[in-house]
């Protein structure tokens, strides 16, 4: 029998690849790809857990497609049940998905390494200077976007989250108890877990309600490198497992530890770190149910700081990227201060363990419970459930966008002399520079707090 030319197996080596080419998976990205989209998301990230996921799933799932909309979205609702930052804990899983966990490890210490040193930064000069002027002005032509940013975030998140009437209606139950009544986060996502599983056992339909278009996505999941048919390839969970990743976060907790005990006040720096590590594990809701919990006991319990210092450092917290529960490197930083009579150095060291020992169990529960994720993916009644979780997370969303917003709009309380139309001038074009033009975010900070030094020169030139 005669064998194919050359031309003919060419074609049909052409042919093959063309339809390989349908059916395969995106290629995954280089360790060094993902490595610099960690790096600069740490620089970036502005906007509180909001930007955070807007960040992460405009690149991650809409312009590289490493993940797909249903895997991102069911890792998210999960890391909302976990002790601590949710966004670092979803970075630190896709890191662990995307090249196991050095992936997860740089993620994650990415994530909150930049802000804990620009937080660094401002805590030595809020002690050394007192109130800059400029540096808050400049940093208050930063807000304006930063709402912006917020705004997309909720758009983006609730067009993918909200599949139907129940979701919506969920949404809006959950914005109503926080915003009218301070219902907590933990109690809100407690209470629609508890409903979820309720209409499991009386209208289980109820749960498995799709957007439109879904069949398309179904579809087009192949695209992505991460989808609803992948396995990691690391699963399994095992006693054996989960004594070594004990041991493991053991000695990263205590090997750092040891040489305080030859530090001046040991039992100053046990207490710091006991309490930290303690808050850490125990919070669940994210930063806005760990943050009021570390004011009420590091201002009246603990004396490590002042009423005032504590708002001081919320403002300094919220002019630094990466998560708004970094603030508590600053309570760290003033009880090292305060603690050694004006210690600059002991402010740091203070402020460097709190972070490390507050951030520290982030990876203990995704390397541990990280497998438990992709067990749960793709059972149908945990989807569900997990889907009203997010659909709640949407009406928090809605809330954070109306309490940042108004503070941006109204700084002085919410009176017609207290109007700041340039702030919301701002915001609605950084809106349009955004959603029209495609503006990177980092340019836009970048604008933002040229604009808030300019304000405040042509102020202060004035006056």
């Amino acid at each position: 029998m005669r064998s194919p030319d050359i031309k003919t197996w060419d074609l049909c080596v052409g042919q093959r690849n063309y339809y390989m080419k349908d059916i395969n998976p995106q290629k995954g990205p280089a360790f060094k790809e993902a490595l610099k989209f960690w790096f600069k998301l740490g620089w970036i990230s502005f906007g509180g857990t909001a930007g955070h996921i807007a960040l992460m799933h405009d690149f991650l799932v809409d312009k590289r497609k490493w993940i797909s909309n249903s895997r991102f979205f069911h890792a998210l609702s999960l890391c909302m049940l976990l002790p601590g930052p949710e966004a670092q804990q979803l970075a630190i899983y896709i890191g662990w998905q995307l090249h196991g966990k050095k992936g997860g490890l740089v993620a994650g210490i990415l994530f909150v390494l930049p802000s804990m040193f620009i937080l660094l930064a401002l805590s030595i000069i809020y002690i050394s200077f007192g109130n800059l002027p400029w540096i808050y002005a400049m940093f208050n032509g930063l807000k304006p976007a930063v709402i912006a940013i917020i705004i997309i975030a909720l758009y983006k998140v609730g067009r993918k989250a909200l599949h139907g009437w129940l979701h919506l209606l969920l949404a809006a139950a959950a914005f109503v108890c926080i915003f009218f009544y301070n219902i907590s986060l933990l109690s809100i996502i407690g209470g629609t877990i508890i409903l979820a599983l309720i209409i499991r056992y009386t209208k289980p339909s109820l749960l498995h309600m799709a957007p439109a278009g879904n069949d398309a996505a179904d579809i087009n999941e192949q695209d992505y490198y991460i989808n609803k048919s992948t396995i990691a390839s690391s699963t399994d969970f095992g006693i054996k497992r989960l004594v070594r990743q004990l041991i493991t976060f053991l000695l990263f907790w205590i090997i750092p530890f040891i040489p305080f005990y030859f530090f001046n006040g040991f039992s100053f720096w046990k207490s710091l770190i006991l309490f930290f590590t303690q808050t850490a594990f125990f919070t669940i809701g994210g930063s806005y149910t760990v943050l009021p919990y570390v004011a009420q006991f590091a201002v009246t319990k603990l004396n490590w700081l002042s009423k005032m210092q504590m708002v001081d450092g919320f403002a300094l917290a919220e002019t630094t990227p990466g998560p708004l529960i970094i603030v508590v490197g600053f309570v760290g930083f003033m009880a090292g201060f305060n603690h050694f009579h004006g210690s600059l150095l002991m402010g740091s060291i203070g402020l460097i363990a709190t972070t490390y020992y507050t951030f520290l169990p982030c990876f203990l529960f995704i390397f541990v419970g990280g497998p438990l994720i992709e067990k749960t993916h793709g059972n149908e009644t945990i989807s569900g459930i997990l889907g009203l979780v997010t659909a709640a997370v949407v009406g928090v969303i809605l809330n954070l966008t109306l309490f940042l917003g108004k503070d941006v709009i109204f700084p002085g309380g919410i009176m017609l002399k207290h109007f700041d139309l340039l702030s919301l001038v701002w915001i609605i074009i950084s809106l349009l520079l955004m959603l029209k033009f495609k503006l990177n975010v980092v340019y836009l900070i970048g604008l933002s707090l040229i604009l808030g030094l300019l304000h405040y020169a042509i102020v202060a030139h004035n006056f």
